[in-house]
């Protein structure tokens, strides 16, 4: 008896062993209808690695994540695997509290990092390594009532490309009452910083100094240009004239509920959107288009740059708990969970492959918008401009800029002393950056 008490202790020891799980935590930003999803991203995960258990937790916006993050790591209780947007990337890599994807990768020659979209591969790689795992990428389109453009007498099919088409659309579809009150816009965005780097982008030009701070630490802001200032005369005139109804800061749910029934007939926004306005325009009897960013002239040719946001590991954990880590980031990044999240948000399939299997299977034939986004992203210039900028203030940069932009709306500030105030303090936080770091 003791003999196979003895032997059923071993058993259940040794069971015990095979059957252990490696628990992570996996923080993200992600809002709304997507947390089902990525749920359901975990939920595959697991079920395909029994030996993995990953706590999912959304942790609020963006920022609030970023600050959450920072007090977990002085707390030493930091995730193993942290969603942090695009513009975090200067200041994570600075921060130290990082596993490199690139340590990963050197290591696993399971993943192959070519399949990745080049324009993404490029944004996350600083220096030639790479850092993060891409996750969602978006970047900033034109939306458009096609039913609103067809109504006041323009072609649904030939959506603004230029700053003076936008305006003299703006002026067909602004509609106002008896009493003289505004009741369609022509333009609406969420007043966001994001949307004026990514026409910068747009037009081909910088946003810092040293090559986006990509050849080298940026030192100053750049973009008081020529570029620059045509894009805050633009919104400045649309201001002036009445074409463009403003949320307030970085509101992008008001933007969105601006553009849904009707309240404007073009908005700048994120491609992540698409799935929602499809549904949105439908419910009202509008139907949705989707355009590139316009341009200063059609002889302009820049692109937008990689929006949302990548997956980064922390460090400070076991190696089996990294190694686990690892394992759910590529496993977010297979083609079959890209085409999932693809189709669940409007954020674009990180793959190649993911992008051709869709295709072939005629889902861009069928569903047009979500191919605009990936469209003008594979026709943009390679170029350091595209590239986008790398600073480690680039919330408190964003926060300047639209203090300018409102300072300019009010009538407080021209353009060109808005733009030049906004450039002098962005440099100051770029400078006061690099001395502490």
């Amino acid at each position: 008896m003791k003999r196979f008490l003895v032997l059923g202790i071993i058993f259940v020891l040794f069971a015990g062993a095979i059957f252990s799980v490696t628990t992570i935590e996996f923080w993200h930003a992600m809002s709304g209808s997507r947390i089902p999803i990525i749920e359901g991203m975990v939920a595959d995960f697991e079920k395909a690695n029994p030996d993995i258990k990953v706590n999912v937790q959304y942790t609020g916006s963006y920022p609030e994540t970023l600050n959450k993050l920072s007090a977990a790591v002085q707390s030493g209780n930091a995730p193993h695997i942290v969603q942090i947007y695009e513009i975090g990337t200067r200041l994570m890599i600075d921060s130290g509290i990082i596993v490199p994807a690139q340590d990963l990768l050197d290591q696993d020659k399971t993943y192959d990092p070519g399949v990745l979209l080049e324009p993404i591969l490029n944004y996350y790689k600083v220096d030639g390594k790479l850092y993060s795992m891409p996750f969602n990428s978006s970047t900033a389109l034109l939306y458009y009532n096609k039913t609103l453009f067809e109504e006041a007498g323009l072609d649904p099919d030939r959506p603004p490309r230029t700053y003076e088409e936008v305006l003299e659309y703006s002026r067909v579809l602004t509609k106002k009452d008896a009493k003289g009150n505004t009741i369609q816009y022509g333009l609406t965005w969420p007043t966001h910083s994001w949307i004026i780097e990514q026409l910068i982008a747009a037009a081909d030009a910088p946003f810092v100094n040293n090559n986006n701070g990509r050849s080298g630490r940026a030192t100053e802001a750049v973009f008081n240009h020529e570029e620059g200032l045509a894009i805050f005369k633009l919104f400045d005139q649309l201001n002036k004239e009445g074409l463009i109804l403003n949320t307030t800061r970085e509101d992008w749910g008001a933007a969105r509920q601006n553009f849904i029934p009707g309240k404007a007939a073009m908005l700048l926004t994120s491609t992540s959107d698409v799935a929602m306005f499809e549904e949105g325009l439908a419910s009202n009897g509008y139907e949705l288009g989707t355009a590139f960013l316009p341009v200063p002239n059609e002889s302009v040719s820049g692109g937008p740059v990689i929006g949302g946001a990548s997956l980064w590991l922390i460090a400070g954990h076991p190696d089996a708990e990294t190694k686990a880590a690892w394992e759910f980031l590529k496993f977010v990044n297979r083609e079959d969970q890209q085409i999932n999240w693809h189709k669940g948000t409007g954020y674009f399939p990180v793959r190649k492959d993911a992008i051709q299997t869709l295709h072939y299977q005629g889902f861009y034939a069928e569903n047009p918008n979500y191919f605009t986004s990936i469209l003008q992203l594979l026709l943009a210039k390679r170029d350091y401009n595209t590239a986008g900028a790398i600073i480690g203030v680039f919330p408190e940069a964003r926060d300047v800029i639209e203090t300018a932009y409102e300072r300019m709306a009010d009538g407080q500030m021209t353009p060109e002393a808005a733009l030049a105030w906004a450039e002098k303090e962005v440099t100051k936080l770029i400078e006061n950056y690099n001395r502490f770091y």
